[in-house]
């Protein structure tokens, strides 16, 4: 945790396959640990082509049933379907706006959102942004997206800078 923190959590992202990778980790995160889920990443990366959103896109039922039997990923029929489906909306929505790069940054203004935040307390599970992310997303047919969700995913690409003001990842990250 303490290596994920120091050298990922926080920093911007503008590549569309390393923010499909957070957006499928974090809904399987949901109702699980965090460490659970960084534990099984490598084995995610395999199971789901590296994250690749069209190779992801083309699973069939199949793929789903073959993934369902690998014990090194969450064996959750919901949310290896909603990776799939969420891929879909991806392509879809890097189609329509140029990159999903482009469109998630759209929701903070093309820039980190830098907080001030000085205790654990203070961070909030969910903002007006990733509500509207999340409005967005699910209108356009993706799941496994809630705000809450949604804003981890924020946190964790650096669309918002949640680091304590204490940190020195958020000054690293200010500058």
């Amino acid at each position: 945790m303490l290596e994920y923190h120091d050298r990922e959590w926080g920093v911007p992202v503008h590549d569309d396959r390393l923010l499909f990778e957070f957006l499928v980790l974090e809904g399987a995160q949901a109702g699980l640990s965090w460490m659970t889920i960084l534990r099984k990443r490598d084995a995610y990366r395999k199971a789901f082509k590296d994250f690749d959103p069209a190779a992801v896109g083309r699973f069939r039922e199949a793929t789903v049933d073959r993934l369902l039997t690998l014990t090194a990923i969450v064996r959750n029929r919901r949310k290896i379907e909603s990776a799939i489906r969420n891929a879909r909306v991806l392509q879809l929505i890097a189609k329509e706006q140029g990159s999903f790069d482009r469109y998630v940054w759209s929701f903070v203004g093309g820039r980190p959102r830098r907080n001030g935040w000085r205790t654990m307390a203070e961070i909030p599970a969910e903002t007006a942004e990733s509500r509207a992310l999340s409005k967005d997303l699910i209108a356009r047919g993706a799941n496994f997206v809630g705000p809450t969700i949604c804003y981890a995913f924020m946190q964790a690409t650096g669309l918002v800078n949640d680091h304590l003001v204490s940190c020195f990842r958020y000054r690293e990250l200010k500058a």
